[in-house]
């Protein structure tokens, strides 16, 4: 059952859509006949929230058996392309789109539907066998401006990811030319990389550490979370805090970015479908299981029974 909030997205969508495949029949679409609940359609997704999608579509397909979203897992940079060179109409990524990249969808006659439906904590984890438990956000920013100790080793997934952009934004730096911070492949091979070196800090998204899959569950176990204080917090400078819905929704952990669905399709097809069902309570409910936080809580129903 859809809460308020959901159901007036899911109508200014559908109208949306409505009006521009009335008012506008010689736009370019993509081929298809794939309509809100059933049908193909291609999309793309940042890989680093892999796992939050694929629970997602599992659930979505379940509930409407003649639907089948393919999601194609890319990096960051990727995933952007394959929405501006108009291979999909659809993107999960880890931001909105900047003035230019939306304009180039609008200039072909498109429109620009972007959606948040959760927020992911960046996970900092070390070696179990690691004494290191807690961390500043000053020290990190230093660490990746290559003041810290240099037999430290930091990794992160590949160099086009989400993540690699958030720390240069968040550290300040254009570029990690240090020897000792380098990207690996992907956020699984972080965590096996830390999970088998001591003396090495690795950056990953929280989804892959809150319910991981059996192919790295070992490696998971073998991790754990550092805690990271805000000295520059009004409310909580004193205080460290792992990453939890809880510290989310409270804003005490200072690491976290949102999580967006880019929609350019244009049509009431498979993209707004999909992204109706994000936002509705069922799929607000499996971010919240997943550990991230969703954008809208889904209320808690109590049922009082009179003696």
């Amino acid at each position: 059952m859809m809460n308020k909030y959901t159901k007036k997205c899911a109508f200014f969508m559908f109208l949306a859509a409505a009006l521009l495949q009335a008012c506008e029949p010689n736009r370019t679409t993509h081929s298809g006949s794939d309509t809100f609940d059933s049908g193909k359609a291609q999309f793309a997704a940042d890989e680093s929230f892999a796992p939050i999608i694929e629970q997602e579509e599992y659930v979505f397909k379940s509930r409407h058996a003649d639907a089948n979203p393919t999601f194609l897992y890319r990096s960051e940079n990727q995933a952007i392309n394959m929405l501006l060179n108009d291979s999909v109409r659809m993107a999960v990524l880890a931001r909105n789109l900047d003035t230019v990249e939306r304009n180039v969808l609008i200039k072909r006659g498109l429109s620009v539907e972007v959606q948040r439906f959760a927020i992911d904590a960046v996970a900092l984890i070390v070696n179990h066998a690691s004494n290191d438990t807690t961390i500043t956000v000053s020290i990190l920013k230093k660490m990746l401006n290559g003041q810290g100790d240099p037999n430290k080793t930091i990794v992160f997934d590949n160099p086009n990811s989400s993540l690699v952009r958030y720390l240069k934004e968040f550290s300040g730096n254009k570029e990690f030319k240090q020897k000792n911070i380098y990207a690996l492949k992907s956020n699984k091979e972080v965590i096996k990389y830390v999970s088998e070196h001591p003396d090495a800090l690795g950056i990953t998204g929280f989804s892959w550490l809150n319910d991981p899959g059996k192919d790295i569950a070992a490696y998971v176990d073998n991790v754990k979370i550092v805690s990271v204080k805000d000295e520059a917090s009004k409310e909580y400078s004193g205080q460290y805090f792992k990453p939890s819905q809880e510290s989310l929704v409270l804003k005490q952990y200072p690491l976290s970015r949102g999580l967006y669905l880019v929609n350019s399709s244009s049509k009431i097809g498979l993209a707004i479908g999909f992204a109706t069902f994000l936002g509705s309570d069922v799929g607000q409910r499996i971010i919240l299981r997943s550990g991230l936080l969703p954008d809208s809580i889904p209320p808690r129903e109590i049922i009082l029974k009179s003696k």
